[in-house]
């Protein structure tokens, strides 16, 4: 039996190509020539040693590629409900990143997850490591490196040449994880050791192709401190204009950012309420801060060292998938299995990676652990794993995977839109202990305090990016004036307060933050959303089972587009906002956002 054929029913629903179809495959296939990372994620063969081109030639050709195919979106009719949704999505998201890309976004933005140097690492991550010749392929990956990174030196160049620079603290950080990768025992040197261990005769090859790596990070290294580090501006905020189109990159929607810098205090204020209340439980009397105390203090809580972590977050995961599966989701075949791994990093941050196309590389929940951290509690992590897991990321993405057969591969295999994928593995949380799986006073307070950490988010990635006045309670906290604008600074010991995180975790959170605007209130900003329809649909009479299939079966889309399909306001065309008369070869002058 086919792998395909293990699927649940409702997953394996056929359909005809459609002229849709047929352009979201064209523009997901040519993406994929252009990106052999993201192809080595997908699991497609041949790209196995390659990386993009981070130069600027591999910048405009991408932006080539997307002002093609909005020319074909824009002359193609829909046929059904699925292409509906398919137009409106590939419609949003390609205007916008047209937008961007005329405002100046591009390569030279870094930061300490989600950027280029870590990109170039990080693919190591999802290579297969199962037979000689993908062990050999990791040695190829290995030496092509440094000229990737060569590449991105010149676009990084480029925007200097253009007084585009990041912020030093990004720079900074970037600089500090550039020389730990090549440094002695340093990522790549345990890499070439990972490969002598699997096939002794490689190691000559592995310890080659380490070096040649670690040489590619070494001039960057050196790029960063002499070039970049001492013209790079000291300002982390990004000004409301330019953070208006990073938040819809990772909403899909366009916010109002005061009503939703508002709504963030208020709902951190709740949160912060409910923990008191489960404090009450744990002690009587306690305080917030005793009753985690006391959480912490429990044996029985406790996991020490990394092994005892991985096992208690497999464990975890199984049973979610045992227990929902056929009660409240539709889960079998291959999308049952999630690998739960310690990551081969120590930058803080737990995250996922999805099931290769054919599910013969598992979904993975990935923990990276910051440097000397080994004791590790559960009621802190409990529904972190529901996030990462099942119902979480896990569900979404493979159901996304399964429906290959139903829509075309760039919406199951490519679009992935952080409000709605990561607003739905919060809501996740909160349905957990809507379902009884956090009855458990320390597992609910483990929620909430991820809850508080995301709502601070709110407030603390708009008014920092946005530089809004500090809201009076806060300032009374902080020890300044009411109405006092926002500052890294002061940001920092408002983290420190909501966060409850190891010194290590708080740092990289807060340089994330910084360096990624937009992204972490995603999170709360989506959850917000995904409450609001299902709400909608339950005063509409609809079952709550049958709300998250239909709209798990949409795949991950932005939050407009599935406001529209959910409620049936689904209008075409959009408005993209494209200028039809501009050169062909995207020569356009940047418009700059610099607010």
């Amino acid at each position: 039996m086919s792998t395909y054929q293990e699927l649940p029913s409702i997953y394996r629903l056929k359909r005809s190509l459609t002229d849709v179809d047929q352009i979201a495959n064209e523009y997901f296939e040519k993406i994929l020539d252009l990106n052999p990372v993201q192809a080595t994620e997908l699991g497609r063969k041949g790209v196995e040693t390659l990386y993009p081109d981070y130069s600027p030639a591999g910048e405009k050709a991408f932006a080539r590629l997307t002002k093609k195919t909005l020319k074909k979106v824009d002359n193609v009719l829909p046929i059904d409900d699925v292409d509906l949704v398919t137009l409106d999505a590939l419609q949003e998201r390609l205007s916008l990143y047209r937008k961007q890309y005329k405002a100046g976004f591009g390569g030279w933005q870094m930061n300490n997850i989600a950027s280029v140097p870590q990109e170039v690492r990080s693919v190591f991550d999802l290579m297969k490591r199962n037979t000689q010749q993908d062990w050999e392929h990791i040695i190829g990956r290995m030496h092509r490196v440094t000229e990737a990174l060569e590449g991105y030196i010149q676009t990084l160049e480029a925007a200097r040449e253009e007084g585009k620079v990041a912020p030093r603290r990004q720079v900074d950080i970037v600089i500090e994880q550039t020389a730990a990768y090549y440094a002695p025992g340093g990522f790549f040197d345990e890499l070439a050791a990972e490969v002598a261990e699997a096939v002794p005769s490689l190691k000559d090859e592995a310890t080659a192709g380490a070096e040649a790596a670690k040489e590619g990070y070494r001039r960057l290294n050196s790029y960063l401190v002499e070039k970049l580090q001492p013209v790079a501006p000291s300002r982390d905020a990004v000004g409301r204009k330019a953070y208006s189109l990073h938040s819809r990159s990772f909403l899909g929607t366009t916010i109002d950012l005061d009503e939703t810098y508002a709504w963030g205090v208020k709902e951190l204020e709740s949160i912060i309420a409910r923990q008191s209340e489960v404090a009450e439980e744990i002690e009587p009397g306690a305080s917030i801060e005793r009753a985690k105390q006391l959480l912490d203090e429990d044996p029985a809580r406790q996991l020490h060292g990394t092994d005892e972590l991985k096992a208690w977050m497999q464990k975890l995961a199984d049973a979610a998938v045992e227990n929902l599966a056929g009660s409240h989701f539709e889960i079998g075949g291959p999308m049952r299995r999630i690998e739960c791994c310690i990551a081969p990093t120590n930058e803080g941050g737990i995250y996922y990676t999805g099931p290769s196309p054919d599910f013969s590389r598992p979904g993975r929940m990935w923990w990276s652990v910051p440097e000397g951290e080994d004791t590790f509690t559960t009621w802190r992590e409990t529904s972190t794993v529901y996030h990462e897991g099942v119902p979480g990321h896990h569900l979404q993405i493979a159901i996304a995977t399964a429906l290959q057969g139903t829509m075309n591969s760039w919406r199951t295999n490519m679009l992935w839109v952080s409000g709605h994928g990561e607003g739905w593995a919060l809501y996740a949380e909160r349905l957990m202990e809507e379902l009884g799986y956090l009855k458990d006073p320390g597992d609910r307070m483990g929620m909430l305090n991820a809850q508080r950490m995301r709502a601070a988010r709110v407030v603390f990635d708009i008014g920092v990016h946005c530089e809004m006045p500090i809201p009076a309670e806060w300032a009374e906290q902080l020890g300044v004036e009411p109405g006092t604008i926002w500052t890294s600074e002061l940001g920092y010991e408002f983290l420190k307060l909501n966060l409850d995180e190891s010194e290590g975790h708080l740092r990289f959170e807060f340089l994330r933050y910084l360096g990624w605007p937009g992204q972490a209130p995603s999170y709360k900003i989506g959850e917000r959303l995904w409450l609001e329809l299902r709400d909608q649909a339950v005063r509409r009479g609809d079952d709550i089972r049958a709300f998250h299939t239909r709209a798990l079966l949409l795949g991950s889309v932005g939050l407009d587009t599935l406001r529209r399909a959910l409620t049936d306001e689904m209008m075409l065309p959009l408005d993209t906002e494209d200028d039809d008369d501009e050169d062909e070869d995207e020569d356009d002058d940047f418009i700059e956002v610099d607010d």
